[in-house]
C-alpha cells in the first residue's frame, strides 16, 4: 500500500546537496521546509535549485519567522539561578551585556505588565516581571539555566502589539513568488488579518503561492475559523503553542484543529519534535512512536521534522522511521471520516463523497480523478478513504501544492490535452508504473465539459478495461 500521510522535512542549506535531498525523497519526504529565521536569500536558493534537481514533485515551503519575539545577541550568555533579579530591555539594535537582556521588540517594556511571566526558549527558562521603569521590565529569575542569544520569547495571556510582518519577512515573500515556491508558512498567526497581510504581497507580485498559517499561540487557537477562510491550510507547532498554553491542553487542541481542518478541507500539518530524539540517536522513543502514530489516527494529512533532518545526525533514518509508522498505521486503519458536503460546488462536493464511499463499497484500489485548481482533489481527500487518489492535474505549481495532500498522488499533463485521452493514457502509465494491475478495479472522476468546468461524472471500471481505450 502507497502511505498516505505526508512528510515535510526541514533541511538546512549546511547540508544540502543533491544527494542528501534524493536519500530524503527516497525515505519518504514529500516537502522540503525552509526555515528562514536561520537563512539568507542565498542560503535559501541553495536549498531550491538542489531540491528542483531532485524532482519537480516535491513541494517547497518557506517558513517566516512572523511576529515573534527574541533575545538579541550578547556578549556571551548569561547564567542565571533561582532566585536572581535581571533586567529586559527593548532594544532590538544593541547587544545582552551584564545582568541586562535585550530583546527585539522595542516596546516590549510598555506591553508587559508587571506580574507578567516571560518564558525564554520554548520555556527553558522563566521569569516573573516584578517591577518596571521607563526602560526596563526588573524580573526575578525561576529556576536555573543559560540564556542565550536569539532564542524565543514567549508572555502567556499577554497580547503584544507586533506587526504581522517584518521586513526581513517581506524580503522572503517576495522571493518565495520571485522563485516560483509552492507555500509559505507564516509563523504566529493571530487572527485573519495576518494571513491577509502575506496575501496582499502575493496578489502584488501575482503569485499563485499558498499560505499554511502557523497555529503556536492562544490567538490562533480562538480564532482558527477566521483564519482558515483565508489560509490553504494550518500547521499545528506545538512548541511556541505548549509554551502559551498549558501542556496538558494541547492533545485535545491539536485533534481539535485537524478534525477542523479536514472538515473545512484544508491541509494541516503537524509539527515540533516529533521524533526529536533522532538528532542523536538512530532509534526514536517509545513516546515519540505513539506521537507520531497518535497524528497519524487522527488523519492529518502531512507530519513535519525539524531538527532531526536539518542538523540531526540521521535524517535519513528519521524520515524512513516517520514513513514506517505511518504506513503501519494507515495499514491498519480502515476508515472514511463522513464531513458535511462544502458549500463552493455542490457537483464536486457530491461526486467527490460519492466516488469515495463507491470505493469503500466495491474494494476498488484507486482513484484517479483529473483537476485544474486541485479543489476537486482536497474534496476527494477530506473524506480519508482507503484509495490513494491519482490526481492528474494541469497545473505543475497545483500538482506541487498536492504534495501536502493526504493520499494524493499528482502528476502533471498539458492542459492543452484532450482530457479523455489523457486520462486514459494517465491510467495506462499507473498499469506500466505497476501502481495499479489490469484486473483492478478503479473509480475515474472527471468532466466532459473541459478542465475549467470541473468534474460532471463517476466511472467504474477495471484499469484494463480503460487501457483498452487507448489504443
Amino acid at each position: 500500500m502507497l502511505r498516505k500521510t505526508k512528510i515535510v522535512a526541514t533541511v538546512s542549506n549546511l547540508n544540502c546537496s543533491v544527494d542528501f535531498i534524493r536519500g530524503l525523497y527516497t525515505a519518504g519526504m514529500n516537502v522540503v521546509r525552509l526555515n528562514t529565521a536561520h537563512m539568507s536569500h542565498e542560503d535559501a536558493l541553495k536549498v531550491i535549485d538542489n531540491t528542483r534537481a531532485v524532482s519537480d514533485k516535491i513541494g517547497i515551503l518557506l517558513d517566516t519567522k512572523g511576529p515573534e519575539i527574541r533575545t538579541c545577541d550578547a556578549e556571551k550568555p548569561l547564567a542565571v539561578k533561582h532566585g536572581d533579579y535581571i533586567r529586559i530591555k527593548g532594544a532590538p539594535d544593541e547587544i545582552s551585556r551584564d545582568d541586562v537582556i535585550c530583546v527585539s521588540y522595542e516596546h516590549f517594556v510598555n506591553d508587559i505588565p508587571i506580574g507578567s511571566s516571560v518564558l525564554i526558549d520554548d520555556g527553558y527558562i522563566a521569569l516573573a516581571v516584578m517591577k518596571k521603569d521607563r526602560d526596563y521590565l526588573i524580573c526575578h529569575v525561576e529556576n536555573d539555566g543559560v540564556i542565550q542569544a536569539r532564542k524565543s520569547i514567549n508572555i502567556p495571556s499577554v497580547h503584544v502589539r507586533l506587526p504581522a510582518l517584518s521586513e526581513k519577512d517581506r524580503g522572503f515573500i517576495r522571493f518565495a513568488a520571485d522563485n516560483a515556491l509552492d507555500f509559505i508558512a507564516h509563523s504566529f498567526v493571530r487572527n485573519k488579518h495576518d494571513v491577509i497581510a502575506v496575501q496582499d504581497i502575493l496578489d502584488q507580485k501575482k503569485s499563485a503561492i499558498k499560505i499554511i498559517a502557523k497555529i503556536e499561540n492562544s490567538q490562533g487557537v480562538d480564532n482558527l475559523d477566521e483564519i482558515l477562510d483565508h489560509a490553504y491550510g494550518v500547521m499545528v507547532a506545538r512548541g511556541d503553542l505548549a509554551v502559551e498554553i498549558p501542556t496538558e491542553k494541547i492533545p485535545l487542541i491539536q485533534k481539535s484543529i485537524v478534525a477542523t481542518c479536514i472538515e473545512r478541507r484544508r491541509p494541516v500539518i503537524v509539527a515540533t519534535q516529533m521524533l526529536h530524539s533522532m538528532i542523536e540517536s538512530p532509534r526514536p522513543t517509545r513516546a515519540e512512536v505513539s506521537d507520531v502514530a497518535n497524528a497519524c489516527l487522527d488523519h492529518t494529512d502531512a507530519l513535519m521534522l525539524s531538527g532531526e533532518t536539518a542538523s540531526g545526525k540521521y535524517p535519513e533514518v528519521a524520515v524512513r522511521t516517520m514513513a514506517k509508522i505511518a504506513q503501519e498505521v494507515e495499514n491498519k486503519l480502515s476508515s472514511f471520516i463522513d464531513v458535511p458536503y462544502s458549500l463552493e460546488n455542490k457537483i464536486t462536493a457530491y461526486l467527490a463523497k460519492a466516488a469515495v464511499k463507491a470505493a469503500l463499497r466495491l474494494n476498488t484500489q484507486g482513484i484517479v480523478a483529473d483537476s485544474l485548481t486541485g479543489k476537486s482533489i482536497l474534496a476527494l481527500a477530506a473524506y480519508r478513504g482507503d484509495n490513494p487518489i491519482y490526481a492528474q492535474v494541469y497545473d505543475i505549481k497545483v500538482m506541487r501544492q498536492l504534495s501536502l495532500s493526504f493520499g494524493v498522488y499528482a502528476d502533471y499533463i498539458p492542459l492543452d490535452a484532450d482530457t479523455e485521452q489523457a486520462l486514459q493514457d494517465a491510467i495506462c502509465r499507473l498499469v506500466e508504473e505497476k501502481k495499479m494491475k489490469e484486473d483492478t478495479l478503479i473509480i475515474v472522476v472527471a468532466g466532459s465539459f473541459g478542465p475549467k468546468q470541473g468534474a460532471s461524472y463517476i466511472e467504474v471500471s477495471t484499469a484494463g478495461n480503460f487501457k483498452n481505450k487507448c489504443k
